[in-house]
């Protein structure tokens, strides 16, 4: 599947992935259409390539009348950035994302701010959000249900990632929309690649979100980068071992280096050598990732 393009998820009926080339990368971004009885859209990418994903909806065949549901996995804007042209493209849908998320749809000032502090040069991939209209939003929490029609989805507080996570499972097709609660799944690769961003990155709550997700025992993870992939036994505990890993190499190389500038500049140099994105990106996502262990480093430190 090639950049604005989509297609069928394999063993789950009516649903779809779209790629939306998220930072000139082939599959990096998905969002998920399903063509239910009242159709939803999950995820909406940055908003920087939403005619595609306007192209894809109505290819599936959903009017822009139909669509009942935008449903974001979280507030980050590589996730929820395009929610306000997807609101304003599909008048009677409504957006619904975690409870601790819509303030940043309806005013997204501080998180904009915040992204472009974070991701430097790669802003060049985001278009600047439109605020979510705040009497076409509502927040959702722990065991809330999202009703489809023929079928819903089940929302599960997953805040490990972000405090304004959550996973949302489809229990009659075993399906659960992950986001980033697992990690990134790399198919070049075939492996688990953690996504720890600053500033609110809880380690230990990670690894609760990825037993929540076991639990699920779900037949297909969605993941919200690379896409979709059929779970089997290993997945998630190679997820869980990613985690513990990444953490304990960033805890290592502070302790030998004592700077974290210096830290997050060591593992910008390594991401040279992932090769299945571009080069600015390796480089921005694996330091960006290095900050949010750093981060979390310093809260437990600052609880001890």
């Amino acid at each position: 599947m090639r950049a604005g393009e989509f297609e069928p998820v394999r063993g789950v009926e009516d649903l779809y992935v779209h790629d939306t080339g998220m930072f000139d990368t082939d599959e990096y971004g998905a969002v998920y259409v399903y063509d239910a009885e009242r159709p939803i859209v999950i995820d909406t990418g940055t908003g920087a390539n939403r005619g595609a994903l306007f192209e894809s909806v109505a290819e599936i065949g959903i009017d822009r009348d139909e669509l009942a549901w935008i449903l974001p996995t979280h507030a980050h804007l590589d996730h929820a950035g395009g929610a306000g042209y997807l609101a304003e493209r599909y008048p009677n849908a409504t957006v619904r994302v975690p409870e601790k998320g819509v303030r940043h749809l309806v005013d997204p000032g501080a998180l904009v701010a915040g992204t472009k502090s974070a991701v430097g040069d790669q802003w060049e991939h985001y278009a600047e959000p439109k605020p979510v209209p705040d009497d076409r939003i509502e927040g959702v929490g722990e065991g809330d249900r999202i009703d489809l029609g023929d079928r819903e989805l089940v929302v599960r507080d997953a805040p490990g990632h972000a405090p304004h996570h959550a996973v949302y499972h489809d229990p009659d097709a075993g399906v659960v929309f992950a986001a980033d609660a697992a990690g990134i799944y790399v198919p070049e690769v075939d492996a688990v690649t953690p996504t720890t961003p600053p500033p609110q990155f809880d380690f230990e709550q990670c690894l609760d979100d990825i037993r929540l997700i076991e639990d699920l025992d779900p037949d297909t993870i969605c993941f919200g980068h690379f896409g979709p992939r059929r779970c089997d036994a290993d997945l998630l505990g190679e997820a869980k071992r990613a985690y513990v890993e990444w953490v304990e190499r960033v805890r290592e190389k502070r302790a030998e280096l004592g700077d974290d500038e210096a830290v997050a500049e060591h593992f910008e140099a390594v991401s040279r050598d992932i090769d299945y994105w571009n080069p600015e990106r390796a480089r921005a996502n694996t330091s960006l990732n290095a900050r949010g262990v750093l981060t979390y480093l310093d809260r437990v430190d600052d609880a001890a």
